[in-house]
Formats: C-alpha cells, sequence, structure tokens
C-alpha cells in the first residue's frame, strides 16, 4: 500500500471504468477461435438519406472528447489541455475551465476523455484522463494518469488523483486514455503501448492494459491478478495496442473497445476479465513501409480473437451504442468514428456479432474523433482539427 501512494505521488493523473460485478478467471475452449469479420466484406457506402448534419459549435481546438452535465451543459477537452463548457443553448464559454493538472501535449500526448459520475447531482463528480510528465520538457518520460473533480464555478476543485500510469517512458505516442464508469462503482481506463509493443506483453508493466478501478481509485479485490507478484493488480485485461474506444453493451453490461492496428488489422473487442488479447505476438495488421508480418501470425491458443476488424485500416477512434427513438433504423447498431477514414461507420449487430458495416459521412466533415449518443436520442459527433466542430445528425424532416 504504501508503494503504491508513492507511486501515486509523483504522478498528477487519474482514471475511469467498469463492468459487471464479479468475474471469473478465463478458460479457453480448446476449439479454434472463429476468424473475426472484416469489414472489406461487410462495408459499404451510405448515404446521408435520412439525416441532416447541424453544425453547433465551431472553434474547439483538435477537440478529443464529450459528457454532459445533468444541467444540459456539455464538457469537451481539447487535446492542448484545456476543458471546454458548452451551454445547452450550444454557445461555447470563450474561458476554459481553471485548476487542471499540467498536461503533457508532445506528439499524440494531451488531454483526452472527460466523464461524468451518473450520480454527479449527489456527489459533482467529473473524471479526467490525461498525459502527464513529472519532469519539464517534450522530451520527458510520461504516461496516462487519471483524475476526479468537482467544477465550482469555473475552476476544477477537489482533486483527486487515482492511477498513474508506470513506467512512464519517453515518446509521443499511444496514450489510449477512455474512461468508463460502469454504474456499479468501478471505473475503466484504457492505456495504449506507448509506441513499444513488446511492452504489451511484459508482466510489470501498464502497458497495453485496460485498468480497472474503484470509483475513488482502490483497487477491487475481485480484479483478475490480485495477488499475483507478476501483474500489477489494477489490470483487467492485457494484450492492446492502443484502445481510444469504449463503451458498456446496454443489454449485457460488457465493455466493447476498439483499438488501432498497426498498418490494417484495426480491432473491435469484448474486455473481458483477465484475457489477454495478443498485441503484438498476433495482428491482423502489418509493418508499416515494409508490409512483412508482426508477431506469430493472426491466431494463437490463449490469446483473444478479435470480433471484427478493419483492413485497411480506418484509424479508430470514440464508440457509442445505439438505443434512442430518433432512429428506428439504427436501433442496435454500434457508431465508431474515424480518423484516418475520415467517416462514420455503423456496425450492425446480431448478439455479439458483426453482420453489417456501413460507412456514412466519408470524406465529408474530417476526421471524428468522438461519437456520442445524447438524452435525445440523437448522435454527436467531434471533429479533430485545430478548428474542431461539434455536429449532431438529425432525422430528416
Amino acid at each position: 500500500m504504501q508503494s503504491r501512494r508513492r507511486l501515486l505521488k509523483a504522478f498528477s493523473g487519474a482514471g475511469t471504468l467498469a463492468l459487471l460485478p464479479a468475474f471469473a478467471q478465463p478458460s479457453h475452449a480448446q476449439a479454434p477461435p472463429a476468424p473475426p469479420s472484416q469489414s472489406k466484406d461487410l462495408a459499404r457506402e451510405g448515404t446521408n438519406k435520412g439525416f441532416v448534419v447541424r453544425t453547433l459549435v465551431t472553434g474547439l481546438n483538435q477537440p478529443w472528447s464529450m459528457a454532459w452535465l445533468p444541467t444540459g451543459e456539455l464538457l469537451v477537452t481539447e487535446r492542448e489541455g484545456q476543458l471546454r463548457r458548452i451551454s445547452k443553448d450550444f454557445a461555447l464559454d470563450p474561458a476554459p475551465i481553471k485548476g487542471l493538472p499540467t498536461v503533457f501535449t508532445g506528439g499524440q500526448a494531451g488531454l483526452f476523455d472527460v466523464a461524468v459520475h451518473s450520480r454527479y447531482r449527489q456527489n459533482g463528480w467529473v473524471y479526467l484522463a490525461f498525459a502527464e510528465t513529472p519532469l519539464s520538457g517534450r522530451l520527458a518520460a510520461a504516461g496516462t494518469s487519471l483524475i476526479r473533480g468537482r467544477i465550482a464555478g469555473g475552476s476544477l476543485v477537489d482533486i483527486e488523483r487515482l492511477f498513474a500510469m508506470h513506467p512512464r517512458s519517453r515518446g509521443g505516442r499511444h496514450f489510449g486514455g477512455r474512461i468508463v464508469l460502469d454504474g456499479r462503482g468501478h471505473v475503466f481506463l484504457t492505456l495504449g503501448d506507448r509506441g513499444d509493443e513488446d511492452r504489451a506483453q511484459k508482466p510489470n508493466d501498464h502497458a497495453g492494459a485496460v485498468i480497472r478501478l474503484h470509483e475513488d481509485g482502490r483497487i477491487p479485490q475481485d480484479n483478475p491478478f490480485v495477488g499475483q507478484t507478476e501483474i500489477p493488480s489494477e489490470i483487467f485485461s492485457r494484450g492492446h495496442r492502443n484502445i481510444q474506444g469504449a463503451a458498456l453493451h446496454p443489454g449485457t453490461g460488457e465493455l466493447w473497445a476498439h483499438e488501432h492496428g498497426p498498418q490494417g488489422g484495426d480491432e473491435l473487442n469484448i474486455v473481458r476479465v483477465g484475457r489477454n488479447y495478443g498485441w503484438p505476438t498476433i495482428t491482423y495488421g502489418v509493418n508499416y513501409v515494409t508490409g512483412t508480418r508482426i508477431g506469430e501470425g493472426q491466431a494463437k491458443a490463449g490469446l483473444e480473437q478479435p470480433l471484427h476488424i478493419w483492413v485497411p485500416s480506418i484509424a479508430p477512434s470514440g464508440l457509442a451504442f445505439y438505443e434512442g427513438e430518433a432512429f428506428p433504423q439504427w436501433q442496435g447498431s454500434l457508431f465508431v468514428g474515424a480518423l484516418r477514414g475520415q467517416t462514420l461507420v455503423r456496425l450492425r449487430l446480431q448478439g455479439s456479432r458483426v453482420v453489417g458495416e456501413e460507412r456514412l459521412l466519408t470524406q465529408q466533415v474530417g476526421r471524428i474523433r468522438d461519437v456520442r449518443v445524447g438524452t435525445d436520442g440523437l448522435v454527436y459527433l467531434l471533429t479533430d482539427d485545430a478548428d474542431g466542430r461539434l455536429l449532431r445528425l438529425e432525422p430528416q424532416a
């Protein structure tokens, strides 16, 4: 416990995510896993028929994530380290919220996800994930951290540091940074491999993992590696490359997540307790430039197969299940934003199988960083740009 306190003191950040209340250690079937569905077999270009795109806010500096307050206001993170507030009438407050810890912004680093507690009216908690380093300089060793705090006036106050990634490392790639609160007292935080693929399989390393904590940062005693000296007790799953989209399935409560592959091989997974998702031992992607194989192939006993893959890569970011009433034709769909693909992907599901893929808004609105479904049943998007926008999909009159 003392070593954990010393670790948290050395950092400035906190994290979030959650799932089902009790877990069993995984048992892998002897039969070979079914191959994943593939975008090249299912994808088709959709049209804008049935909806219109409305621009609500402009002038956001590389927005990364959004979350609604019960008041109807919207919180938006900007990667360069600003937390912005948008009124329920979609007016952007010109003054960022003050009081955030110092955010490291080298390369892909910055301020990432924001999540609002389901009992915000009672406790006021807002969760933030971000990159940080205790040192100065853009080449200093950095990692992903998680905090929570309360907004009072124009400032973040009562800040509590919940988690800091260890070990830190140099470089500006693959921080992860998505937060999911499960409503059962847990928070999940996704962590990338930090651009060093071998770290995702190193036992005593947070890189390439999904972290699961209690909402106050304590380690759940039913986490899969509690009591093991070789794997940190915070880890829920391992072997990920860079998860930038995560959401709870509205029916099962399971955590679904997608992650960036290398050249090809972006993945959609159900993140289950104690499982190893294989990166870089197995992958459907190949090395950049050379196109040569990575690891040992596409499958190996004891390592999980994805539900769905994108070849070529779309660079997925943002993930949202659709259960709203505004678009009945989209009921039960899973939406994925795409950076490289500059598209909004709608996956049609049958249980845990992907049976169809439709691509909307391709090359029309730019790089889609985040996708969310509002309480009004409408779909909201953030575009990743120095003049980023908040967009809304509305039914066509």
